[in-house]
C-alpha cells in the first residue's frame, strides 16, 4: 500500500526574514498508520492563575457537596465550565504562617515550603510544583514554562516584615535560590515567543520597519496551506488570525499609551493603559503558547499581593488590600466578593479561550489542568487556611462538576502532587503533602 498522506514533524515552523513561527497541532502531524495514532495525541499542559489576598469564601464556597449542579455567587460566571470545574474547600498552607503573610502566601502557593526570613540576597526557597511539571513536559518545547505577571518586578527590598521583595515577585522557584521572573509587557512575551528580542529600542524600531511578523512568513504559509486538507487548513487560518489580532492589540495599545505619555516619563510599551484588557492580552497569549506547544507549563500573578489597585468599574473605588481587611464589615466584605467574582470572571474568560481552540480530537480546554486560587483564606487575619482554590480543564481525564470540601483542613500539597500525577509526572510526595486527591479521577455517584 502506498501512502500519500502528507506528514509534517511535530515541531514544524513557518519561516521567513529571521522568523520562525510554531504551528498548532494539526492532522498532518499524526503519522498515517492508525497504529501510530498514538504518537500524535494530544500532550497534557499544566497552568496557574494566582489572585491575591485570599476571598470572602462565603460567597465563593458552593452549598452543595459532591456533584454540583449550581455554582457560588463568586464562581457563577464559570457555570457553562461546570462540567470541567473541581472547586475543593478547606486546604491550606501550613508552611506559610510567619511574620510575612503576604509574602509567604505568594512564594508557598506552589512550593509548600517555608521561606526562610531575610531582606537579603540571601533568600531561599523550594523548587515549585510547575518547575517539576516543566522538568519533563518541557522537555520537546522551545519554553519549558513561562512565567506572567499583570505587574512589574520593580519592588525591591523588605516588602513584608522582614521578607525579600523576591518573594512576592514570582510563584515559580526552579531552584532553592533560584526565582523565575515574570514578564508583565504583552509586547515582550509576544515577541519572546514568536520573534526576536532585543532591546526596547530594537523592537520600536523592528516594529515600525515590519509591522507584523506573519507578514515575514506569507510565502512560507502559502506555500504550507497547499499541502494541507481541508481541516488543517482550517485551524491554521484560526491560529494566524488569532495571532494577527494579539499583534494588534499590542501594537494598539503601544501607540495609545506611547502618545499619552509626556516625553519625561519611561514606561514600557505594549501594556494597555485598560487593566482589564492587559489581563486579557495575558491571558490570549497563554493561549497561543499552548496552542502553538511552545511551552506546557504557565504560571500568572493575575495580581500581586498587597496590590493597591483599585476596581471602580465594578463599584470598588477604594484599594483591594485595604478593602481585604475587612474586619468583618459588611460593606467591605461585598466589594471583596465583588472582586473576586470580577477576577473569576477573567478566569472565565480564559477558559472560554481554552474551550474554544481545537487540540486534536478536542479542544485546548480538554487537555489542559488550570489551578486558580490563593495563599490566603481570610485576608483580614492573613489566615493560610480556608483557601480559595479551584481546578479547571479535563487534562488525563480529570472529572469535573464537584466539590470537595474536607472535614478537616488538608495540605494544598496533596492538590499539587495529584496534578503532577495527571499531567504525567507521577509523584510519591510534593513538601509536605501526606495523600493525594483521588476524588478528582472518581466518577461521582448518583
Amino acid at each position: 500500500m502506498i501512502v500519500t498522506r502528507l506528514a509534517l514533524p511535530r515541531r514544524t515552523f513557518l519561516r521567513g526574514m529571521g522568523a520562525a513561527l510554531a504551528l498548532p497541532m494539526l492532522d498532518a502531524m499524526v503519522p498515517a498508520f492508525g497504529g501510530l495514532k498514538a504518537a500524535g495525541r494530544p500532550v497534557t499542559r499544566l497552568g496557574v492563575v494566582y489572585i491575591p489576598m485570599g476571598s470572602n469564601i462565603a460567597e465563593w464556597t458552593p452549598k452543595q457537596e459532591g456533584r454540583l449542579t449550581e455554582l457560588s455567587p463568586t464562581l457563577a460566571s464559570l457555570t457553562p465550565f461546570l462540567n470541567q470545574l473541581t472547586v475543593l474547600s478547606n486546604l491550606e498552607l501550613r508552611n506559610a504562617y510567619s511574620t510575612g503573610n503576604h509574602a509567604t502566601a505568594n512564594c508557598t502557593f506552589l512550593s509548600g515550603v517555608k521561606a526562610k526570613m531575610t531582606e537579603g540576597s540571601d533568600y531561599e526557597m523550594g523548587v515549585t510544583v510547575d518547575q517539576i511539571a516543566a522538568r519533563s513536559l518541557g522537555k520537546d518545547t522551545q519554553l519549558p514554562s513561562l512565567e506572567l505577571a499583570t505587574d512589574f518586578n520593580y519592588v525591591v527590598g523588605n516588602c513584608d516584615n522582614g521578607f525579600n521583595c523576591v518573594y512576592m515577585n514570582t510563584l515559580a522557584w526552579s531552584g532553592k535560590t533560584t526565582p523565575l521572573p515574570t514578564e508583565a509587557n504583552p509586547r515582550v512575551v509576544f515577541e519572546r515567543l514568536f520573534g526576536d528580542g532585543g532591546s526596547a529600542a530594537d523592537r520600536k524600531a523592528e516594529l515600525r520597519k515590519n509591522g507584523s511578523i506573519l507578514d515575514w512568513v506569507t510565502e512560507d504559509m502559502a506555500r504550507l496551506g497547499r499541502k494541507l486538507g481541508p481541516s488543517d487548513r482550517g485551524r491554521v487560518d484560526e491560529y494566524l488570525d488569532t495571532l494577527r489580532e494579539v499583534e494588534r492589540r499590542i501594537q494598539k495599545a503601544e501607540q495609545l499609551d506611547g502618545d499619552a505619555l509626556p516625553e519625561m516619563l519611561t514606561r514600557p510599551v505594549g501594556v494597555p493603559s485598560d487593566w482589564e484588557e492587559h489581563a486579557k492580552l495575558m491571558f490570549d497569549l497563554q493561549v497561543l503558547a499552548l496552542q502553538a506547544d511552545i511551552t506546557r507549563v504557565i504560571t500568572f500573578q493575575l495580581a500581586r499581593e498587597v496590590s493597591t489597585r483599585t476596581y471602580p468599574q465594578i463599584g470598588v473605588p477604594e484599594p483591594h488590600h485595604a478593602t481585604s481587611h475587612h474586619q468583618n464589615s459588611p460593606e467591605k466584605l461585598a466589594k471583596l466578593a465583588k472582586i473576586n467574582a470580577y477576577h473569576v470572571s477573567l478566569f472565565g474568560y480564559l477558559l472560554e479561550k481554552l474551550q474554544a481552540t481545537k487540540d486534536g480530537d478536542g479542544t485546548l480546554l480538554d487537555n489542559t489542568l488550570y489551578l486558580l486560587g490563593s495563599g490566603l483564606g481570610n485576608p483580614d487575619v492573613h489566615d493560610h487556611t480556608g483557601l480559595p482554590i479551584l481546578v479547571a480543564g479535563g487534562g488525563s481525564g480529570m472529572k469535573g462538576g464537584r466539590h470537595i470540601k474536607y472535614a478537616e483542613p488538608a495540605p494544598l500539597t496533596n492538590l499539587h502532587a495529584t496534578l503532577l500525577d495527571k499531567v504525567g509526572v507521577p509523584t510519591e510526595r510534593f513538601a509536605d503533602s501526606t495523600g493525594k486527591v483521588n476524588e478528582l479521577l472518581e466518577p461521582l455517584s448518583l
